[in-house]
């Protein structure tokens, strides 16, 4: 304040001195902010896709492992849901401008990056094509010499209108499943993978009137293979946490005691994958993005991977999974793809290739969901009242484009107590949270509400 009093005196000095003056004041207010600051010794990170993954291992580069021990806590299997059944499509710019624009950049960049560092054979850029249902012969004959260079060979069947989305300098994929582990593999001296699911947290009441009155000491969970009914939770030792569990990560409500709410809808969509076709070398490598098709309710997205298979989502008929069935842990364990929708999707595709119809071979098909708030975009971001909590979930369907952007922003937010990466504002966890619901004890997102005990 005396300082603050100092400038306001002297404005009318020379301009030299008020800049060195506010230069100071800035320099101690960021100098009291570090000091205040902890870096956190033991991270529990709850959830092994490719989001919670990234966070721990963007902790595991940023912190020094003699101060810093992180456990990812995963309730079946690193990349056993999304990340090991989803496409791995990115694209640097199709953001829409808001908010989550700086996610799709920043994390196609970093793909680019660790794809080299982690060696992860599946990482390439590639072009995209729209392909519009029904049959153009002219069409599609003009489209093949016109985009030759993009034009698949594969695509050989009956289709209507092309045109280029993409040239391959900004559009890539991943198989996600491959990245994960790619990164578990490099930080495994780092990050301690423990099988189970997490079921509360464990804190210490901070009562020196700061707004933090809950203050992170434990994550409990119930270890793989337990009877969670009669089986006493297991306490990992945390002061930070990170709730990363995709649509499931709703259950955080109840561990936080409301002082978030955290609105959510799983999506279950089925997908499929074909073998390369017997006497085919290669499978050229473009991307399509198909029209709806009402003859067998479709809207194809289809990705060639480099090992010669084709990963096949957008085949319509996917279920709504209500909050209250994701806080119980639907679907976690089994997530069965629809047997009509993999036949209208078969049929779909091989309609648009006749390669795939006389040789192509099923490879398998699956299930899986993505976590989508109402809002579109994903939770982000410290718990309010909580010290040491912090949400990294609801993605959306970009939840694998953008997992290294997230990763990186998390990580700084854990660290160093703000992200230089993302602007996480936007993402607020507490943002459908009442100002008169959440928390325990005297203030709930800053406000008093007297003794509720």
């Amino acid at each position: 304040m005396a300082m603050m009093t100092i400038i306001i005196y002297n404005q009318h000095r020379p301009s030299s001195l008020i800049v060195r003056l506010l230069f100071l004041l800035i320099v101690t207010i960021m100098a009291a902010a570090a000091a205040s600051f902890q870096v956190p010794r033991h991270v529990v990170v709850i959830g092994g896709g490719i989001q919670g993954t990234s966070v721990a291992y963007h902790i595991a580069k940023k912190s020094n492992p003699q101060e810093t021990k992180i456990t990812l806590l995963e309730s079946k299997e690193p990349a056993s849901a999304a990340s090991g059944k989803g496409g791995g499509f990115m694209a640097r710019s199709w953001g829409d401008g808001t908010s989550t624009q700086k996610l799709h950049e920043v994390g196609f960049d970093l793909y680019e990056d660790l794809a080299k560092e982690l060696k992860v054979s599946s990482y390439r850029k590639l072009p995209v094509l729209s392909v519009s249902p029904g049959f153009n012969r002219k069409g599609q004959e003009q489209a093949r010499k016109k985009f030759d260079s993009i034009m698949p060979d594969w695509l050989d069947g009956k289709v209507g209108r092309i045109s280029p989305m993409g040239m391959g300098d900004d559009t890539a994929q991943v198989t996600p499943k491959e990245f994960v582990s790619a990164m578990l593999e490099q930080q495994k001296d780092r990050i301690d993978v423990v099988l189970g699911t997490c079921v509360g947290i464990e804190t210490t009441t901070k009562d020196d009137g700061s707004e933090e009155e809950g203050v992170i000491t434990g994550v409990k969970y119930v270890p793989r293979g337990s009877d969670s009914d009669n089986e006493e939770p297991t306490t990992l030792k945390a002061d930070a946490m990170i709730v990363s569990a995709g649509p499931w990560s709703c259950a955080a409500e109840d561990w936080f005691h409301g002082a978030v709410e955290l609105p959510m809808e799983g999506i279950k969509s089925t997908s499929i994958v074909w073998k390369k076709p017997d006497g085919v070398d290669t499978v050229d490598a473009t991307a399509l993005f198909c029209g709806e098709d009402d003859r067998f309710g479709t809207h194809l997205e289809v990705y060639p991977r480099p090992d010669g298979s084709i990963y096949i989502c957008g085949i319509g008929g996917s279920d709504y999974i209500q909050k209250d069935q994701l806080k119980n842990g639907a679907f976690r364990e089994v997530c069965d793809a629809k047997e009509q929708r993999v036949q209208a999707a078969s049929q779909s595709f091989q309609t648009m290739s006749d390669t795939y119809a006389k040789s192509g071979q099923l490879d398998r098909v699956q299930a899986c969901m993505r976590p989508c708030p109402p809002d579109a975009k994903p939770y982000m971001g410290p718990v309010p009242n909580y010290q040491g909590a912090y949400m990294n979930a609801g993605h959306n369907c970009w939840g694998i484009a953008w997992a290294p952007a997230c990763g990186l922003a998390m990580a700084e937010l854990v660290l160093e107590g703000s992200s230089k990466t993302i602007n996480l504002a936007p993402f607020d966890p507490a943002r459908f949270t009442s100002k008169t619901r959440g928390g325990r004890g005297r203030k709930r997102r800053g406000q008093n509400v007297g003794e509720q005990w």
